[in-house]
């Protein structure tokens, strides 16, 4: 999805895909949408989410919202309480703000798409 869509050609140009989490979505077989979950101090000192993505076939059916609730509860459960931070596609933080994420910076340019630094504060892991 990112490859083709959004024309970011890479498989872990970071090399923090080792050290994360990976949250998929399946519908009927078919990987529908995912998330990376980064631990606290590898992305940001916060836990964070990224590479956040949906497939065309289930937008506008909740799905991005069902992955971004998800991606936060399993954040908590695996690195504890505390902020998630997120570098939002610009366009989206309307998106996230609805997620209770609100914006901490200045727009950036990532692969060249409008970016924004967001955090949703501590979370409540359950435990």
């Amino acid at each position: 999805m990112f490859v083709v869509e959004q024309n970011c050609v890479y498989q872990d140009a970071d090399n923090k895909d080792l050290y994360c989490h990976h949250l998929m979505l399946f519908e009927n077989k078919q990987l529908v949408a995912y998330a990376r979950l980064v631990p606290p101090g590898i992305s940001y000192d916060e836990m964070s989410i990224g590479r956040v993505v949906s497939s065309k076939d289930v937008r506008g059916r909740g799905a991005g919202k069902l992955l971004m609730n998800l991606a936060i509860e399993y954040c908590a459960k695996i690195f504890g309480d505390g902020p998630v931070r997120i570098g939002a596609q610009y366009y989206l933080r309307k998106f996230y703000t609805e997620l209770g994420f609100n914006e901490t910076g200045d727009i950036y340019h990532e692969d060249g798409i409008e970016h924004i630094l967001m955090v949703k504060q501590k979370q409540t892991s359950g435990k």
